[in-house]
């Protein structure tokens, strides 16, 4: 289970020979419904010599149910009640689910209300009785109680009456309160020891069974606690404003509060006392654990027990739901600051945090970079680490320098350490830093985000991280992604984490499916709108189309930087440099024609390996544009990167920033756009034709253009015109020929030019 080790931990703080019989057994029920080996609570229960036994824990194991409602919340407050310090989860935000986290504190202590009652002046034992059915059941309802009892020996040894096991448990409300009406009480449930009392079940029952299963509704539960006064006992019941049904004394040491549950299910009713409990022991109440189940009998009022009598002292108090309660719980509890006036801050302001990222974000804020697949964003994300652990730029914007942490949840180890090498080596950055670098891989120990939140921060606290950055969010979203509701408490776990650690909390996410360029930056983010809006500043990453001529110019550039690259490192004793003019060296036709007249057979080959290197990065490469909606600084120009991988590039040239992203044209410039590709792809399907032809028909590197010409199933004068002087002529196919004619019979002939060779 995902909190083993923490309730292992947990145990190292708690003394079992400071607890109690009935906390040590409520440690066992709670590890076994958390999964846990019998082995981890006999090893813990040696630590008591005085009272350990060997073999105790093993027999007391096998009688623990799964539905105890003992849960690791228990355990938690154990070790708190004993002096551990939770202090990685202070400001936790409380969940329904996790009752553990909850402060729950109403009243101080030793302030407990004290409230005095008194026994009824007339005793009408019938009419007790009655009320209490009446108010708890609905007349065709089952209900159980037990009459019978005997005696048995406590912990100290002393005996006590206690009731059978089962009772009655087969008859309805409705027909029991008409019997009342004209009989005793006995003469309708029948005799008891008056020494002992008489017992009730206070949720309805199937008629087949006492045990948890036969519970029909988890209507109820019972808060019993017999540490404090009577007069104070109900006096903290009321000041906790509980939704009581009945309120009745019990004849002895304790006031009986029959409380509103109103669970579904038997998983949200031990939800549901798990929490009440935990607030009822906040405020000073030693909460008797065995009550949790629903089946538990409570004392039956209208019953004698010894000199005492069993009797209702209120009903329907407090609250009057669960739900009522718990936000007012919560209200009470809500641990926000207090509201400030304006007048008294407005000459001493509090200054702002640091900028972590030069104009986009602050220490101690979230950022979301948003993006489609394939646009490299967790080489991005990877890039952004070594900028803040270096302190250098990036995409142009200057970056703190100091720790970082990366949360890797996609990729294996093994895989990611290399990306963070490959980045800085392609980036040409000197790892000076690598120590300002923390990288917490997760790749298939992934947890939901609440529950990976509280780890990550209790790993973090003392690091002192500029950063958290988390890629990718994916696989630690809870809930529906479309739900504004779940996706704004899985966000708020990114603000537990600044909030703690004085962090900022980076993260990405993916582009919605369909087109993009019609939505604003803000918009595109897959799921709910909460994304967008819960970020301070996101990024947001869009590909542009690169058109043919873009990719001839890049590739150009690829060919004379590998050129000059390759003299630059092996050519010291040719004077490139001066034999090359500026405009010669930014012409991939003249550097590879100097090359190869300069160089020897062997360094041509090397020079050719690393430009095919070069031409296929090319292939590979795609430009993005970067837009930002901020919330702390004004809007920035969009950025126009390019994605050489592994790394992001500027776009020096300017090149990509007339592009308009291919979903952003209008329909008739996507028509022409559609006209340009195809008619580019009729000119590379004519040149390859021609190509083809001239390889079918040439005679020692010289072919008719007639021949061509049938070849490809044209006119003579196409093939002409195509490579003659006018304005139909193409530039293109005469980069791959050079014609002449035949002065003997005028025909015009082709004939492949030097360097062309395919």
């Amino acid at each position: 289970m995902d909190n083993r080790t923490d309730l292992v931990e947990l145990l190292k703080h708690i003394d079992p020979g400071l607890l109690d019989y009935q906390e040590w057994t409520d440690v066992g029920m709670a590890l076994k419904l958390d999964g846990y080996p019998c082995s981890v609570w006999d090893d813990w229960s040696r630590k008591d010599a005085g009272r350990y036994h060997a073999g105790e824990c093993a027999r007391k194991w096998r009688t623990f149910k799964r539905d105890e409602g003992v849960t690791g919340g228990t355990i938690y407050h154990l070790a708190v009640s004993q002096g551990w310090v939770p202090t990685h989860e202070a400001g936790r935000i409380l969940s329904m689910d996790d009752s553990i986290e909850y402060e729950g504190v109403v009243v101080g202590e030793g302030w407990a209300e004290i409230r005095e009652f008194d026994e009824p002046a007339k005793w009408e034992p019938e009419q007790q009785l009655i009320r209490y059915l009446e108010t708890l059941f609905q007349p065709e309802e089952i209900f159980g109680y037990v009459t019978e009892s005997f005696e048995k020996a406590d912990k100290s040894g002393k005996k006590k009456l206690v009731p059978a096991n089962k009772g009655v448990y087969t008859l309805r409300v409705g027909e029991i309160v008409q019997r009342l009406k004209s009989d005793t009480i006995e003469d309708v449930i029948g005799k008891y020891k008056h020494e002992a009392g008489a017992w009730i079940r206070f949720n309805p029952l199937d008629g087949n069974g006492v045990n948890n299963e036969n519970v029909t509704d988890y209507r109820y539960a019972l808060v019993e606690s017999d540490n404090m006064s009577l007069e104070a006992q109900n006096g903290l019941i009321r000041q906790l404003n509980l939704p009581v049904a009945v309120l009745m004394y019990s004849g002895g040491k304790s006031v009986h509060a029959i409380v509103k549950i109103e669970a579904d299910d038997k998983q949200e009713y031990q939800k549901r006392v798990n929490y009440l409990y935990d607030v009822c022991k906040k405020n000073g109440m030693v909460i008797d654990t065995q009550n949790r189940n629903p089946s538990r009998l409570s004392r039956m009022p209208g019953c004698e027990r010894g000199e005492k009598k069993q009797f209702i002292i209120d009903t329907n108090i407090g609250c009057k739901s669960w739900s009522e309660w718990h936000e007012w719980i919560e209200a009470v509890n809500d641990d926000l600051p207090d509201m400030e006036e304006l007048s008294s801050e407005w000459d001493s302001l509090p200054p702002l945090a640091p900028e972590l990222i030069k104009g986009v974000l602050r220490e101690g804020h979230k950022m979301l970079i948003v993006g489609p697949s394939k646009a490299g964003k967790s080489f991005d994300l990877i890039e952004l680490c070594i900028a803040i652990a270096e302190g250098r730029s990036w995409h142009g914007w200057d970056c703190m320098k100091g720790r970082v942490l990366y949360v890797n949840l996609e990729l294996d180890r093994a895989s990611c350490l290399h990306r963070f090498r490959d980045v800085y080596n392609a980036a040409g950055i000197p790892p000076r830093s690598l120590s300002n670098i923390d990288i917490w891989n997760l790749r298939g120990r992934s947890v939901p985000m609440d529950k990976l939140a509280p780890k990550l921060i209790r790993r973090a606290k003392d690091r002192h991280y500029k950063a958290v950055i988390i890629d990718p969010i994916y696989k630690v979203i809870t809930g529906d992604e479309n739900s504004a509701d779940q996706m704004a408490k899985f966000c708020n776990q990114f603000d537990k984490v600044c909030t703690e650690l004085g962090a900022s909390v980076i993260y990405c996410h993916h582009h919605s499916k369909g087109s993009q360029g019609q939505k604003k930056s803000m918009d595109r983010a897959s799921g709910s709108g909460v994304f967008a809006r819960d970020p301070d500043a996101l990024l947001d990453m869009i590909e542009l189309p690169l058109t043919n001529a873009i990719i001839a110019q890049e590739t150009n550039k690829a060919i004379c930087r590998t050129c000059i690259q390759y003299l630059t490192a092996y050519c010291k004793n040719i004077p490139w440099e001066t034999d090359l003019s500026q405009d010669d060296k930014l012409s991939a036709g003249i550097m590879q024609t100097y090359c190869e007249n300069k160089l020897d057979q062997w360094q041509q080959k090397a020079l050719a390996r690393q430009l095919e290197e070069a031409v296929k990065g090319v292939e590979s490469l795609s430009g993005w544009r970067i837009e930002g909606t901020l919330r702390e600084f004004p809007k920035f120009k969009p950025v126009n990167t390019w994605f050489r991988y592994p790394i992001h590039t500027p776009d020096e040239s300017g090149c990509l920033q007339d592009i308009q992203p291919e979903s952003e044209l209008t329909g008739y410039q996507k028509m022409v756009e559609q006209r340009k590709k195809k008619a580019e792809k009729k000119k590379e399907d004519t040149i390859n034709q021609i190509e083809i032809a001239f390889e079918g028909v040439q005679q020692d590197g010289v072919a008719s253009a007639i021949d061509i010409a049938e070849e490809i199933g044209v006119a003579p004068d196409t093939i002409k015109r195509w490579f003659g002087k006018g304005k139909r002529s193409r530039p293109e196919y005469k980069k791959r020929f050079e014609t002449f004619e035949n002065p003997d019979d005028h025909k015009l002939f082709l004939r492949r030019k030097e360097g062309t060779d395919r």
